[in-house]
């Protein structure tokens, strides 16, 4: 059948939708404009029946190789951004519409320009050219293209003398108590979910999709069926945890969610699913003269292993906590709750401070509650 426009609940953008010549296709125009994207299905429309005369090699796009890197297991990131209003943006939107074979070193150079003006060289190549040759390499392999050499950005001569810069936020461990300090000036659903991650060590994604039947409150026992490593591994839970997640299992699904009872959406941007709560965090502090801008969803996770070290526990122990371990022994007794890790994760310092939270009487409650405008004023415990 013809192709058709079409819209999605939650959307304003036109979609393009039908079948030509037996090629199924559902993909967004990318504008809410009708005449626009009535022009765009077709343009769509043409390039398919001229697909299926020619070959895909000579009439693939950018953005459809992009589609098939990311259903073969790649990532997303910097590829595709989708906004909650639907606009999309990233790598893939700006060569919508162009095909494989016309583009070459020049596009590409003009894209890293254009998408990122004043990033540095390496930032360029992180976030530019190695999506780009990695969606052009898997376009290869389907042989929808000719392997090609891509030159990358280089840093300008003479710069590479060792500069101080600023280090990014998670990247080193903090005090307890400078984390309790944080924690207090966070919203009560995400300061749960920092809690969580300071007492457990759990990779930000792994916290963010936990479900309620992977948690055994009783054993102090997580197990988590795939982790990042694609390996199943347990994580023993520190016992201050337990009044909060006994209240979240009881409400079932997914653990942790935001105000509004929504889950977070899973994705590796480190942390990003509370970036707002963590720049009002910092905001918060620095109106009570405290300055704390090293602290975000990764900090949890090497502080953490760090404590773990400073309180004497072996190696062997902390890793399989932190799920480094890879040993045949340590997969067979996943789902086998271990003293040992559970007697290590409790080694771990609970400041006071973090036990006088308000939410820890009702987790479920306060979960959905912001922050009152009493509490986003400069406190004095705050200082502390």
């Amino acid at each position: 059948m013809p192709l058709k426009l079409t819209q999605r609940k939650g959307s304003d953008n036109w979609y393009v939708r039908g079948t030509v010549r037996g090629q199924s296709i559902f993909e967004s125009t990318g504008t809410c404009d009708r005449k626009i994207a009535d022009q765009i299905r077709v343009q769509t429309e043409g390039r398919l029946l001229a697909e299926s005369v020619h070959g895909k090699k000579a009439l693939i796009t950018f953005e459809e190789a992009a589609d098939a890197y990311i259903a073969a297991g790649g990532s997303s990131r910097f590829l595709i951004k989708v906004s909650p209003k639907g606009k999309i943006s990233g790598i893939a939107a700006h060569f919508r519409g162009k095909f494989l074979k016309d583009l070459g070193q020049e596009d590409l150079d003009r894209a890293a320009r254009i998408l990122f003006p004043t990033a540095s060289a390496e930032t360029k190549n992180r976030q530019c050219y190695t999506p780009f040759i990695a969606v052009w390499n898997n376009a290869v392999v389907n042989q929808w293209a000719d392997p090609r050499q891509w030159r990358r950005p280089r840093k300008p001569k003479g710069t590479n003398v060792a500069t101080l810069k600023q280090e990014r936020a998670g990247s080193k461990p903090v005090s307890y108590e400078r984390a309790a300090t944080f924690v207090a000036a966070m919203t009560p659903a995400t300061a749960q979910i920092m809690t969580a991650l300071f007492y457990t060590g759990m990779r930000p994604i792994e916290l963010f999709t936990l479900e309620a039947e992977e948690v055994n409150i009783d054993a102090r026992w997580i197990t988590l069926d795939k982790s990042k490593t694609g390996e199943p591994r347990g994580v023993p839970v520190h016992d201050l945890l337990v009044p909060l997640l006994t209240a979240l299992v009881a409400r079932g699904g997914i653990i942790f969610r935001s105000h509004k009872g929504e889950p977070y959406p899973p994705t590796e941007e480190f942390g990003g699913q509370i970036a707002s709560s963590i720049s009002g965090a910092r905001r918060r502090l620095a109106k009570c003269g405290v300055i704390i801008r090293d602290i975000s969803p990764y900090t949890a996770r090497h502080t953490v292993s760090t404590q773990l070290v400073v309180n004497g526990i072996h190696p062997h122990i902390k890793d399989q906590i932190l799920g480094h371990a890879a040993d045949d022994m340590s997969r067979h007794y996943t789902h086998v709750p271990q003293k040992p890790l559970i007697e290590a994760i409790n080694t771990l310092p609970v400041p006071p401070s973090w036990r006088a939270f308000d939410w820890w009487e009702d987790p479920i409650y306060w979960s959905r509650r912001l922050l009152t405008k009493q509490q986003r004023q400069p406190r004095e415990r705050l200082k502390a």
